[in-house]
């Protein structure tokens, strides 16, 4: 099936790419299955293929997603406690001595990568790096739809919410329909990996 996501803006490269990194107002893209279908003015692409699309609408600039290098230290040697875990844990990831006191299984270390890989998308990302040694973590990563990379690629310095932009690809027809869409003040919309929308903001 066809979508259709109308934005604010539409930007095609990574904030550090030299051509396509200003964002382009009234533009929009059309997803088909995985991959993007078209992308271009939200009035042209509606002409085209609004009685065929599903539309999406979102008050927010759709960009490329966003890139975690630290990816096996976030989902390895981090602890994301279960909710039901507040009152002994607390919410806030456990890293050092506080892991190390915690008896980790690999279906812990499954169910922690789980809730860390959904924190990542809530934050627009797209791809991460690994590797992962744990055979949990790497289930849990395959399984999320995130891409990993072998190795970081360069970032920039500034990196919003824990996660840098990759330059893995633009967003062109025929590229995976991998995006992120922020709203004006910097959080994360939605996220879509392979044209399936895995995180909106409630």
């Amino acid at each position: 099936m066809l979508t259709l996501h109308r934005v604010r803006a539409v930007r095609l490269a990574p904030a550090e790419a030299p051509e396509g990194a200003e964002p382009l107002p009234g533009y929009a893209v059309v997803v088909d299955g995985d991959r993007l279908a078209a992308v271009g003015p939200y009035e042209e692409l509606l002409a085209a293929y609004g009685d065929r699309a599903r539309i999406r609408e979102w008050d927010g600039t759709l960009t490329p997603g966003r890139h975690e290098p630290d990816g096996a230290a976030l989902l390895e040697a981090t602890y994301h406690p279960d909710p039901r875990e507040a009152a002994e844990l607390g919410t806030e990831p456990l890293t050092g001595a506080a892991l190390a006191a915690l008896p980790m299984t690999e279906v812990r270390w499954g169910a922690s990568a789980r809730r860390g890989l959904q924190r990542l998308l809530a934050l627009g990302t797209t791809t991460l790096a690994g590797p992962f040694t744990h055979p949990a973590v790497r289930t849990a990563v395959q399984r999320s739809g995130i891409r990993q990379t072998p190795r970081p690629p360069r970032t920039s310095p500034a990196r919003a919410g824990g996660a840098a932009e990759a330059p893995s690809h633009s967003l062109a027809p025929g590229a995976p329909a991998d995006f992120a869409v922020f709203a004006p003040d910097g959080s994360c919309l939605a996220t879509v990996l392979a044209g399936r929308l895995v995180h909106r903001r409630r």
